[in-house]
């Protein structure tokens, strides 16, 4: 396979919201984008809070697209402080700012893998700050908050939206980039068990470039203290299956207490939930993640016959077929019950 493809002719639906929220929507090819980013002297790349390697890779490979381009460009994300240990070996982390630090006003805010203004936490005001605003994404959920919204829904992750933009672009995806969207890519898949045949003939385009897929794989997905394994007994301790659940394809769920993680990083919490998911009697898995007094995230994931994405919208939520999440209020009975009726 060639290491720099002709660029694609395929065309994305990109919807057009002003910010306060008037309708507006036509459909434009991946040239759109390149416009705006090409007009752009300044540009500041938004990353989703508690960001995994989609939205960081992606919002990195963006970023050092632009400063090779000349462009003054910051990378943040609004929480946690610091950049997951997990994703330390990125590169492109030289342009990760502070939120504190991120700038005001700028002549263009993108955010990536953000489905919802919110998403962005603390950094969401920066979104009125900027002359324009695009969000790129692959949420059939997203909210379409921005200025130009390019939203490509059939894609299995933002990195794979950003390797179509790069070449409309005209950009060279080398090693570093090829690293930022593999990230992204093996993340969002799952390390491929669930990826369509366009996943992986992506992931051979940009291993060719010479990255080592396995260790970045292993950094990401495959690498905990030790700590996390007695966090993983407390946590399978509370799993509970539901064969009635969701028509009878069965639920199974477990409860992830702030006693028990407190002392871990996100990755490691975020982590359970693969292996939740893998229980052959039910069709969806849930772990709920206790972040402060009757307060949980919810993460969710399904194998075929039901889309999460949507159960997750109804409580508040989004996300992708196979793999939503929402944040829910009240005890562990109640959001459990809620759960249940929202399946059905």
């Amino acid at each position: 396979m060639s290491e720099t493809p002709p660029a694609t002719n395929r065309t994305v639906m990109s919807d057009i919201t002003s910010l306060d929220s008037t309708p507006s929507s036509t459909t434009v090819d991946l040239g759109g984008a390149v416009e705006l980013l090409d007009a752009a002297t300044s540009v500041t790349v938004l990353c989703h809070v508690q960001p995994d390697a989609d939205t960081l890779g992606s919002g990195l490979a963006l970023g050092l697209a632009l400063e090779r381009r000349g462009v003054s460009v910051q990378v943040a994300f609004g929480s946690p402080d610091a950049v997951p240990d997990s994703m330390r070996e990125l590169p492109g982390l030289h342009l990760v700012t502070p939120a504190a630090e991120v700038r005001e006003t700028v002549d263009l805010l993108v955010t990536v893998d953000c489905g919802t203004a919110g998403r962005l936490g603390r950094l969401a005001p920066r979104l009125h700050g900027a002359a324009r605003t695009l969000v790129i994404d692959h949420h059939r959920s997203n909210t379409r908050f921005g200025t130009h919204d390019l939203i490509e829904p059939e894609a299995e992750a933002t990195a794979a939206v950003l390797a179509d933009l790069f070449d409309v672009w005209g950009v060279e995806i080398d090693a570093d980039l090829a690293h930022c969207l593999f990230a992204g890519l093996v993340t969002d898949t799952g390390s491929f068990r669930w990826g369509r045949a366009s996943s992986h003939l992506l992931a051979e385009r940009l291993l060719s470039t010479g990255i080592d897929g396995a260790r970045i794989t292993r950094q990401l997905l495959d690498t905990h203290p030790f700590g996390w394994l007695p966090m993983l007994s407390a946590v399978l301790a509370t799993a509970t299956l539901v064969p009635e659940a969701a028509g009878g394809r069965g639920l199974v769920h477990a409860t992830v207490l702030r006693g028990d993680s407190a002392h871990l990083r996100s990755e490691e919490i975020e982590s359970v939930i693969d292996i939740v998911r893998t229980t052959a009697e039910a069709e969806v898995a849930a772990v709920f993640k206790e972040v402060g007094s009757g307060v949980w995230t919810v993460s969710l994931r399904s194998k075929d016959g039901i889309d999460v994405s949507l159960v997750a919208s109804r409580l508040g939520g989004g996300g992708h077929r196979a793999a939503a999440g929402y944040t829910a209020h009240g005890d562990r009975t109640q959001i459990v019950a809620e759960l249940r009726d929202a399946l059905g």
